[in-house]
């Protein structure tokens, strides 16, 4: 199951020498919903290489609130703290899989 980030634990991951990918989640989103399995797979496929995880925008909204997120879901592909590419709306695993190789 992927990282849950939230206001306690976000800026020790953004500073982390590992990537993140950041999903920004409800859970009153249908949306959401469907692609959190997608989330979950790319966490166990490369959680060695980068943070991926969720941050639910009803428990932490200063996260989504910094970056500006204004749909959800919104998927950031962040390196050395800055973002690098962005997803929103639902996609197919091979998009959100390809801007997570381009991390590396």
């Amino acid at each position: 199951m992927a990282l849950e980030f939230n206001e306690n634990n976000f800026d020790e991951f953004l500073t982390s020498d590992k990537p993140m990918m950041i999903d920004f989640w409800a859970e009153w989103c249908g949306p959401c919903r469907n692609i959190a399995p997608i989330i979950d797979e790319l966490y166990s496929q490369y959680s060695e290489y980068i943070n991926v995880g969720k941050v639910n925008i009803d428990v932490s909204p200063s996260i989504p609130a910094k970056y500006g997120i204004r749909n959800i879901p919104t998927v950031l592909f962040i390196k050395n703290g800055e973002v690098l590419d962005k997803q929103v709306g639902a996609a197919q695993k091979k998009v959100f899989e390809d801007k997570l190789k381009a991390l590396l």
